[in-house]
Order: structure tokens, then sequence, then C-alpha cells
């Protein structure tokens, strides 16, 4: 049995136009030129699928009374599935030249994610304080495909439920729409990452052209409209493209802006006025019809150029690549895209088997370069020792658990060493994580049961808040309650006779990072008593030691403080293995990656963190555990000892490294009380 004919909607150049808009939008905004909310393109295109598909879906439903979902994948594969899969072909064959094995290991699992369309979720789940910056992701912007697929799973499907009740089927489609809407705008500021990535968010945006076809085909409208409504439409993404700002507050409301743009011009598109003859104009049907290869294409231009280059020398540079991005988009949309989607004698059949075979394909792939670890033995071992660092990085949390009970409840609590009730307790931030195998072998070697809180860029001090600029203002807050639940909940962790301390102290101390983290700063504000806007981070800090010392003391009979260890600022494990695995190609930049560091250039950064802890050691209050002689020899810090990576950034130490130096917590776990001086 066959699907009954329907119409097809006339071919519009208006909307080759509006696609032009989007995906130079994109493009433009990936490639570093100056156009604020260029990502808002992905916006126009949810719309116009949703107008375009949803129509499609609609007529047919409208005159057959079904939709024939067979016929519709069909269509659907025979127009995404060609150029995608050559696109991620080609983007494997270049990231086994060039990405290390960290990241051709995620690219695997990202290439798994996108052939079966949750790519989305997986870079919803992976956005994190650790994770692989976006820039280092050539899949990424899959999430918005499938964003799309998923939306054409749930509305055939919606509409074949309801099929019988026409009206109550609009109806719930609106419902849907709204409640969409509803929950993108309540849930952004709380969580922006959701609404950013996850379908049901974005839902609605896709609806908004989906309701505005079903409209035309009620209304049997020509599209036409007025003139005003394209003047305003043009008016309201352009406004959109140069102002709307990337970030937490996206999208939100902010969103409704370029979705209703793209809503009025396409109720108007036809119409004969400036702006439609404007989106008509060659160029701009040029770039519309290339548009879905385009954006393919794009991206992995971006991120491995990036990636090889170390970033753009300048605009000039970003246009030459930007330019073979749009050739490679042209390419594939002759030879690729368009003679498979225009295939007459291309049996349905066959495009179902095809794209199954090419997603099993690819699915292998993916799972080789994951299950491989991203094959390291691509690579010679000058670039292996930094490659290993920028892997070992991934501690085992499994005993890790939210407590549910006072008097830490809500808080991740994670157990290191035997079991049994905590005598340790190690409170910190990020660098806790670093050293949490060794800590946790150190534990268990001493038999002595602990437990560690850990938050990233928290200080482990009492009565201060701080703000950060790569924390969001919840993230912040989270950080000043944590804290302040722990403080009252020492008087009733009556088991513990032992509290580390482990922090980054010359940043909290300073205000700022160093060398490859200069742009992350940190502000801290004390919680009680006035604010001391003029005073400077270290005294702040100061302060807190104090209270915090002072606190500790009350409840537990051993205070320790770990001595940062040396930040090496030009260091970072993965740019030091692409430097080396780059080493004399031609389009490599010069290498800037610095391993070793005189320890006299770290002293005064450090001096301004160490000094509080310093003055608690000498009154024998605390004692001061000092990490630099494990790192530091004859004058000199470095990130490489007995050719084993030691850092994975400039400042957070590998696995390796912490289980290296885990006799320092002897004093900590081994039961004796240290009270004065520093130990090695």
């Amino acid at each position: 049995m066959s699907a009954a004919p329907h119409a097809p909607l006339p071919y519009r150049r208006d909307i080759d136009g509006l696609r032009a808009i989007a995906v130079l939008s994109v493009v433009l905004y990936h490639f570093g030129f100056p156009l604020r909310g260029g990502f808002v393109g992905v916006d126009i295109f949810f719309v116009i699928s949703g107008f375009l598909i949803g129509g499609i879906l609609w007529r047919e439903y409208d005159a057959t009374g079904t939709i024939w979902l067979k016929h519709f994948y069909i269509r659907r594969f025979k127009r995404l599935a060609p150029a995608f899969f050559t696109m991620v072909a080609v983007t494997a064959a270049v990231g086994w030249l060039i990405l290390l094995p960290f990241e051709y290991r995620e690219f695997g699992k990202s290439v798994i994610a996108a052939t079966v369309y949750l790519s989305n979720v997986l870079f919803f789940r992976e956005a994190g304080y650790f994770d692989s910056a976006s820039e280092e992701k050539p899949l990424l912007h899959t999430w918005s495909l499938a964003v799309e697929e998923q939306f054409y799973v749930f509305l055939p499907l919606f509409i074949l439920l309801l099929a019988r009740w026409r009206w109550g089927l609009v109806g719930a489609l609106v419902a849907v729409w709204a409640g969409s809407l509803a929950a993108c705008i309540w849930l952004t500021p709380i969580s922006p990452t959701s609404t950013f990535y996850l379908f049901p968010f974005r839902a609605w945006e896709m609806l908004s052209g989906v309701l505005l076809a079903i409209w035309g085909v009620y209304a049997n409208s020509q599209w036409r409209g007025h003139s005003v409504l394209s003047y305003l439409g043009l008016a309201l993404i352009a406004i959109s493209l140069a102002f709307i700002p990337a970030g937490p507050l996206f999208p939100g409301v902010l969103a409704v802006f370029p979705v209703l743009g793209t809503v009025l011009l396409l109720s108007s598109g036809a119409g004969d006025n400036y702006v439609n003859r404007l989106l008509t104009h060659r160029a701009a049907v040029f770039f519309g019809l290339i548009s879905y290869s385009l954006y393919l294409w794009h991206w992995p231009v971006v991120t491995l150029s990036s990636y090889l280059r170390g970033g753009y020398a300048n605009f000039g540079e970003a246009l030459i690549w930007m330019a073979l991005s749009i050739g490679l988009g042209w390419l594939s949309w002759r030879v690729v895209e368009t003679p498979v989607r225009h295939a007459r004698r291309l049996p349905g059949g066959a495009v179902l088997a095809g794209t199954a075979v090419l997603s099993l394909g690819a699915l292998a792939v993916g799972a080789v370069l994951f299950k491989g670890d991203g094959l390291p033995s691509r690579f010679g071992p000058e670039t292996r020792v930094h490659v290993d660092a920028s892997g070992d990085f991934l501690q085992d949390f499994s005993r890790c658990y939210i407590a549910d009970t006072l008097p830490l409840d809500g808080l991740e609590v994670c157990p290191i060493g035997p079991d049994g009730p905590p005598r340790v307790l190690v409170w910190g931030d990020s660098h806790v994580r670093a050293f949490k195998e060794g800590l946790d072998l150190a534990a268990h070697e001493a038999n002595t049961p602990g437990i560690i809180l850990w938050r990233a860029g928290c200080p482990p001090l009492f009565d201060i808040r701080k703000v950060e600029s790569a924390a969001t203002p919840a993230q912040d807050t989270a950080c000043t309650q944590a804290n302040l639940q722990i403080k009252q909940a020492l008087p009733r962790l009556d088991t513990l006779d032992t509290v580390l301390l482990i922090g980054r102290w010359a940043y909290y101390a300073n205000g700022k990072g160093v060398g490859r983290d200069v742009h992350n700063t940190i502000a801290l504000h004390p919680t009680t008593g006035p604010t001391k806007s003029n005073a400077k981070p270290s005294r702040l800090m100061a302060d807190a030691a104090v209270t915090t010392v002072v606190e500790l003391r009350n409840w537990v009979d051993n205070v320790v403080v770990l001595r940062q260890p040396p930040e090496l600022p030009e260091y970072d494990s993965r740019s030091a293995a692409r430097e080396a695995a780059f080493a004399g190609w031609p389009l490599a930049p010069a290498p800037t990656v610095q391993d070793s560091v005189a320890q006299d250039s770290l002293i005064m950064r450090s001096i301004v963190g160490d000094a509080p802890w310093r003055i608690w050691a000498d009154r024998g209050a605390i004692t001061f555990i000092d990490t630099w002689p494990k790192f530091c020899a004859d004058g000199t810090c470095h990130a490489i000892v007995d050719g084993v990576g030691q850092y994975f950034d400039n400042n957070h130490l590998t696995n390796a490294a912490s289980l290296r130096v885990r006799d320092l917590f002897a004093p900590v776990f081994g039961g004796t009380a240290i009270r004065t001086g520093t130990s090695e």
C-alpha cells in the first residue's frame, strides 16, 4: 500500500536566503568575527526546519488522515545521511593525524552519540569543570542535528497518536509549544546547559515553525503577508545577531527574539518588498542551498585548524580557514548531498539499507577509537609522556555518594581508606580531586578511614564567599553554602581527629591565575562583618585562615595544611603533547610550553598564599606539609619527573604524581600529631 500523494510547498527562494543568514551568522561567529549573537543562527534553523518538515507532515496528514513514517524517514535519510557520514569519515581521518589519544577517544564517543542522534545529551553531560574546551570537540555542532532528529521522532508519533482528533491535535501541539517555552524560560536561569542542549526545551522553536505551517494550510496562505512584517522580522534577527550575549541567559526569553523574527519573515516571505528581494538575491540563495553541508563542515574546520595552529594569528588567517569550510561545504553539496537527494531511481529500501550500513560502520569506528583509548601508539615517546599526563586525570569516584542524612546531607562525600567511621576529613577544592588517588592509597596503607569533601574553585575556608570568573553565580553561592554546612557539621563529626586542607592558595591570595590561566579571576568577600571592598585578596584569605584554624581546632586535635605544589605557569600537558606531535609540521606554531621553571621565579606568588599557614605552623597550631621538594631540584621545578608526567595543567597534578608523593600524607593518616614546622 502506498501513500496518497500530497501537494508539496512551492519552492521559496526567500527561505534559502533565510538559511543563508542562519548559516553565515553561525560560521562568522565560530570563526571569531565580531558577531556577538551569531550562535542564534541555530535557532533560525530550528524554526525553518519546523516550518518545512512540519508543513510536509501536516499536509500529508491533512490529505490522507495519517503519516507514512517509512517515506518520511527515507526522505530524511536521503537529505541528511550522505553528507553527514562523509564529514564524519574525513574528520576521523584528519583526527587520526593530529588529535591526541584523549581527544581521539572522546571523538570516538561523540561519533557514536552523533550517529544515534544523542550527541546533545552527550555534550550536556560532559559540560563540567574539567571538560575539554568546546573548540576541541570536532562534532560538537551535531548537538543541533540531534535535537532536530529527536523532534522528528516525537512529532510524527504525536500526530499519529492523536490523528483521530484533528482540532484536538492542534490544541495539543499548542499546549506542548507553550509548555516547552515556559520550561525554557523558567529553567534557563537555573540550568542554562540543560535548556541549551536538551530537546524538550528547544521543541517550542521548531513547533513555532510547525504551527505557522499548520495555520498556512488552513488559511490557504500565499505567504505574502505585509512588508511591515518582513522589516520587523529582519530587525528582530539583526538585533539578536548583534546584541544577544552567549552565556547563562540563553536561550530563555532571549531566544524569543530570533524565533519571532524568523516566523515573521516566513509568514511574509513571498511578498514583494526590499527585504524579500534581499533574501532572494543570488548570493543569498547560494549560501542557503549549501547551508546544511556548510554547517556540517565549518565546525570541524574550526576545531581542527585551531587545534593544529594553536589559535588563529589574525582575522586574515580566520578568513582563509573560513573560505576552506565554504569550499568544502559547496563540494559536499554538489558531489554528495545533491546527487543522492535527487536520485529518483534510488529505491527506498536501498536508502534504508545504505544508512544502516553507514551507521554500523560509524558506530564500529567510534567503538574502536573509544575502546582503543584513542590509539596512543600513533605517537612517539617524546609525545607520549605528555599524552599520558593529559589522560591521567580521571579518578575513581565510585565510592562517592550524596549524603541524605545530617550533618552532611546534600553534599558529595567520598570515602577513602578502609571502611569505618572517618578519622580524617580532607577538605578542599579541585586540587583535592588531583590528589585523590594518592590520598586514598595513603589512607589504606595506614589503615585509617577518612572522607573527602571537595568542590571545584571553592576555597576550603570559613566565613568567606567567592566570586569567580570561571563559575556561575549559582556555583559561587553553592560554595558558600557548602562551607557553612561543613562548619555547622563539625560538632557532629565526632570521630574525626584530623582535618587536612588542600587548596590552590596562590590563586586565592593573588586573586587570579597565572600564565595559561591568568584570565581566571577570583574575588573573596567576608560573609560576616563589614565588607572590606578595598582589602587585598591576600588579607582576606589570611583573615579567613585565622577563622578556619580557630574553628577547626575547637573540634579536632590535628589541623594539617598542604602547601600548594609549585605552579608551572606555561605548562599544559595537552598543549605540550601537541607541540611535540606537531614538531616540524609546516603549519605548526612555535612552541610556547615550558615544562621546567626556575624555582626562584615562582617564589613571590607562592609566598602570598603560604604566609598565613606558615605563621600558624610556626606557632605550633597546624602542620604545614611542603610539597615543593617533590617537584623541584637544583633550583628548578619540573613537570616531568623520572620520565613520568606530573602535571595535567599548570597547577593540577596527575594521578601518577599524587601516588608518587603520597608519603607526604603520613602525618595525616599515621595517627601521629605533628604540631610544628613543615614536613617533606
